[in-house]
């Protein structure tokens, strides 16, 4: 995957997603609802994509491939960082860009 089929994929999820840079020029992340389902540098796609994840699901997902580690600058507990065309397949990528964006979207404002 690439940042432009990202960001495709990200905006595909729902119709109310939105994209914005509040942290510097080059972090992008994506919201429903206001609140970040996920955040990458556009300057550096392969230094990985920070997706919210259930937390024992997170365990599992770091214990099982070496391009899942606990969210850089996130907090560690209910965020990952993949790192994109490493050992995580498309179709797991792809879920879990899905399942972030289900973890938040189902949160109240």
């Amino acid at each position: 995957m690439n940042i432009e089929s990202f960001f495709e994929y990200c905006h595909s999820l729902h119709t109310d997603i939105t994209e914005d840079f509040p942290f510097d020029k080059t972090t992008l992340v994506f919201k429903i609802n206001g609140k970040i389902f996920a955040m990458t540098d556009v300057d550096d796609f392969e230094g990985g994509v920070n997706l919210k994840c259930d937390p024992d699901r997170a365990i599992e997902l770091r214990e099982s491939y070496a391009a899942i580690v606990p969210g850089y600058h996130a907090n560690k507990k209910h965020w990952n960082t993949v790192y994109p065309n490493q050992d995580v397949p498309e179709p797991l990528f792809k879920e879990l860009i899905e399942h972030s964006f289900h973890l938040v979207f189902k949160k109240k404002k």
